[in-house]
């Protein structure tokens, strides 16, 4: 779905991310706040999507200024305490966020927030500009112009398949297929892909720091993506980049890739954390996942390509 409003739309993720860290509470921190509402309300929006479903998305969304503030129905709010400060809300039908039974995935759900304003929902389209990057084209001549790509890391614990399978999944990448894995990291798990590479034998090659380009360019370019449900796996979902998910306490069916041909791997069944950063058993579910059941999935998804 492709839609243009008359008017001007914004976003709001940098005041998020530079200001709204709610732990910070020095006075620089709490000016950085003020000026980036301040920033929000000098634009004067007509209307403020909270996608999050988190109390500070929604007290950033009404603190905007806005006159109407778009968010979900209650029972699908990561934090319920959002809800008072919405003026319109969006029930998708189904039976919550938590609820085991839930299958609407997340796109079509924050797409339907724009039912509320009038807007008739139609296909998701991504039309993300193709962007190339130095250290994406020294990535690829390091890896011989065709690569998979791992990204091992995730914010939630109980979404960190072991690098010791990684490893072990791209040395078979490499036998089988004579492809290269090239390991990309985030802030905080250079640590982690570092032990991906260890464990693959020289089968895997460590990304460098990677800026959003970076990191946009490498996935693009990618043969396969192999990673849990984190952003990189999001953004090779919106390219088209062939994916090979690897999922614990999130729904493949709610955050998955909507491909045909995507593969992911879940034990949906019988995780008892849905979307819980941590996991409430002895051992997370992820761990019954072994390096043969994704390569596996591996063989079926190179098929398609």
């Amino acid at each position: 779905m492709r839609f243009r409003p008359r008017g001007s739309t914004g976003w709001s993720a940098r005041s998020i991310a530079s200001s709204w860290i709610w732990c910070q509470s020095s006075i620089a921190g709490w000016r950085s706040k003020i000026a980036a509402i301040r920033e929000l309300r000098r634009s004067h929006y007509d209307v403020a999507f909270d996608l999050q479903g988190l109390l500070k998305s929604a007290v950033l969304a009404r603190l905007s200024g806005a006159q109407r503030v778009v968010g979900f129905s209650s029972k699908y709010l990561r934090e319920r305490l959002a809800r008072p400060f919405y003026t319109d809300v969006y029930d998708p039908g189904g039976g919550g966020m938590y609820d085991p039974r839930e299958r609407s995935h997340v796109v079509q759900m924050n797409l339907g927030l724009l039912t509320t304003i009038g807007v008739a929902v139609g296909p998701p389209e991504f039309p993300i500009e193709r962007v190339d990057t130095e250290i994406a084209r020294a990535m690829r001549e390091r890896a011989g112009n065709r690569y998979a790509l791992v990204n091992p890391g995730a914010a939630w614990p109980n979404k960190r398949w072991p690098a010791a399978r990684y490893g072990a999944v791209a040395r078979a990448i490499e036998d089988r297929h004579g492809l290269k894995t090239i390991v990309s990291w985030g802030p905080g798990e250079e640590g982690l892909a570092q032990e991906v590479v260890r464990e693959s034998s020289g089968a895997a090659l460590l990304s460098p720091r990677t800026s959003i380009g970076d990191l946009l360019a490498l996935i693009r370019g990618a043969t396969l993506m192999i990673s849990g449900d984190t952003g990189p796996t999001h953004v090779a979902a919106a390219l088209g980049t062939p994916i090979v998910g690897i999922y614990g306490p999130t729904r493949p069916s709610r955050n998955g890739p909507w491909a045909q041909a995507d593969i992911t791997i879940s034990r949906d069944s019988i995780c008892q954390c849905h979307h819980l950063r941590r996991c409430t058993r002895e051992r997370m579910c992820l761990l019954d996942v072994e390096a043969a059941e994704v390569l596996d999935a591996v063989e079926r998804r190179l098929a398609a390509v």
